[in-house]
């Protein structure tokens, strides 16, 4: 195994946890931004307020977006094996 194909494999992993997690990660970070101005501008300082609602966006995103987060992880794992394969 060449320190090329070891980088490869590494960037290929590191993009498809981006691609799987990255969707979660945006709605959480635009609902809690949303929540965060509001509070800002109504001076309510309740932190269960942010925490909930990112909490419940995160879940909705994850439960959209889970066959493709499935089918995702199942084409990184046939990769990785058929890579182990040809070894």
């Amino acid at each position: 195994m060449t320190p090329e194909s070891v980088i490869e494999i590494a960037q290929y992993a590191m993009r498809t946890v981006i691609f799987v997690a990255g969707p979660m990660l945006l709605a959480g970070m635009m609902v809690g931004l949303i929540i965060s101005i509001f509070q800002a501008a109504t001076q309510i300082n309740e932190m269960t307020m942010t925490f909930v609602p990112k909490i419940l966006t995160v879940f909705v995103v994850l439960i959209i977006t889970l066959p493709w987060a499935i089918s995702q992880l199942t084409g990184f794992a046939s990769a990785m094996f058929a890579r182990i394969a040809n070894m």
